[in-house]
């Protein structure tokens, strides 16, 4: 036995990060272990040639959950504006406090006038479950606020909150439809339907989808690149004598004697484990036929069953690109956030995903979706002027994509030919479309796929935000109200954390279940000390 702790984090991620600052800050022995060479998983921020790239997300939202969890931990960190823009063909708006829906509404009215009345009462659609979001996000998360501190707070916000929200969440659970399904009530114009849905993943809830023109204000850019964040997380667990080990991948769990082994054969024990990495590895490395409760084993077995087949979330393919080219040609176009569709045809178009299909069918197929596709671009030099060289600029461009495809391609050999393709695909159609002169102004480029993500972070099929909304049933807690449930497991002494704890899931899901086990944990060791 090399060591024994309080607890045990693994998954260095933000939910296992979290998780760690609390219990080191609470004085408990904590060692986090992370299979890759640094910690942050899908959230980071990387230098090649003096251009600064976000490696993850491109920013973090609040939701009431980050902020107050920052001024919980005493963490100062900087943010810059995160001003969100929506692009259709030559035409591109920001979205704006004042008049974001307004404005997304006459983009929309311009491309399709056929369908004015439809887009009114879709609009109306979107307002409201706006409203709904503005209750369920309006506040500092109470879990992250000392009760007795705060009582003033408590008795004058978050009292009269819980009954705001308890009038809506039945209304909220009643827009559960998937988005695209949620926006044909109202109009049979496929294109339009695509314009407003393929921004996101497949099925995704309409309450949370339609939502995302308030969510998009909450965003916010760390100067410096996202990965500041993981970075004060780090000093901070380091700082109250937390242990963390990168380049440790854990091997296998034994519940029945509280260890866990890592790829060099080392072996730590510990009082309590956090599980924040990918669940079905969590299954997959659980000696549970070491566990002398026969009914434990056969609920891990029922929870292990469960979790066969099911399908991660959409994956992401992205295009980083450092180009000759001054940030004022960009600013004069859109703001460093920003959300492109090159042609108002709609992806649908195209038809389904061809698996199984020849390579020429394939890539003639990827050819017209590159085209089609809605892309995420992230500018960081447009938000913090010190992410590029001078003169030139850094962007990350990414869209949705199927990781089953890309293993596909991969498996049969021609992986690389895909990925040239691809980026020289994109590359065209930003082009002639909003970045005119691109293509002749690239210093340097490469790009990560689905396959890419599934190598780095672990994640089941290289998801970004946990479980499909395809799963029946859903394979993690999926109610609000209920989330406290989320990081309970089947496995004596282990709880769990991160994306594939709760769904819809990301930053805000993956800091805020982390405090939870963190505070669950806390209070296991206080009982059975």
């Amino acid at each position: 036995m090399s060591k024994a702790y309080d607890a045990i984090v693994v998954g260095g991620g933000l939910a296992g990060l979290t998780a760690a600052a609390y219990l080191s800050r609470a004085g408990k022995s904590v060692l986090l272990c992370e299979q890759a060479e640094r910690c942050g998983g899908l959230v980071n921020t990387f230098e090649r040639d003096g251009f600064i790239y976000d490696g993850g997300i491109r920013a973090l939202e609040n939701s009431g959950v980050l902020f107050p969890m920052l001024r919980q931990l005493g963490i100062d960190l900087e943010f810059l504006p995160n001003v969100i823009s929506i692009g259709l063909e030559d035409r591109i708006i920001r979205v704006e406090p004042d008049r974001g829906v307004e404005a997304y509404q006459d983009l929309l009215v311009h491309f399709y006038p056929e369908s004015r009345t439809e887009i009114e009462q879709i609009m109306q659609q979107i307002r409201t479950i706006m409203h709904y979001m503005d209750v369920q996000y309006g506040i500092d998360n109470p879990i992250f606020l000392d009760m007795k501190a705060n009582q003033e707070y408590m008795l004058r916000v978050i009292v009269p909150w819980v009954f705001k929200y308890a009038a809506i969440a039945p209304k909220i659970s009643k827009i559960s439809a998937p988005a695209e399904q949620f926006v044909k009530r109202y109009t049979a114009n496929q294109s339009l339907v695509d314009i407003i849905a393929q921004h996101f993943f497949k099925e995704t809830p309409a309450f949370f989808a339609l939502s995302y023109l308030k969510l998009f204000l909450d965003y916010h850019y760390p100067r410096g690149g996202t990965g500041t964040f993981v970075t004060k997380l780090v000093d901070l667990i380091t700082a109250n004598r937390g242990e963390i080990r990168t380049n440790t991948a854990v091997v296998a769990v034994d519940a029945a004697n509280q260890t866990i082994t890592d790829a060099q054969g080392s072996k730590f024990a510990y009082r309590r484990l956090i599980w924040a990495a990918d669940q079905q590895a969590l299954y997959r490395l659980l000696k549970a036929e070491t566990i002398p409760d026969a009914g434990v084993r056969e609920r891990i077995a029922n929870r292990k069953a469960l979790l066969a087949g099911k399908a991660g979330n959409d994956s992401v393919y992205t295009l980083f690109l450092g180009v000759n080219l001054p940030p004022s040609y960009f600013a004069e176009k859109c703001t460093g956030h920003f959300f492109y569709t090159a042609d108002r045809t709609g992806q649908s178009s195209i038809g389904p995903i061809p698996y199984g299909q020849d390579r020429q069918t394939v890539e003639t197929w990827l050819e017209k979706f590159l085209g089609l596709t809605t892309y995420e671009i992230s500018i960081p030099v447009l938000r913090d002027e010190r992410m590029a060289p001078p003169g030139k600029t850094g962007l990350v461009i990414s869209f949705l994509f199927d990781y089953k495809l890309v293993k596909t391609i991969e498996e049969q050999g021609w992986y690389d030919d895909f990925k040239k393709r691809c980026d020289q695909t994109m590359l065209r159609v930003f082009d002639r479309s909003v970045f005119p002169g691109l293509q002749g102004a690239v210093e340097q480029a490469f790009s990560s796929t689905p396959v890419t993500m599934q190598k780095l972070t672990g994640n089941h099929e290289g998801a970004i935000t946990g479980w499909s909304f395809t799963n029946q049933p859903m394979p993690a807690e999926n109610r609000l109200p209920k989330i406290m449930n989320a990081i309970t497991t089947p496995i004596p002494g282990v709880y769990q954390a991160g994306q594939w704890t709760y769904s819809p899931s990301g930053l805000p899901i993956s800091l805020l279940t982390g405090k939870i086990a963190a505070d669950q944990v806390l209070k296991d060791l206080k009982r059975i000390k």
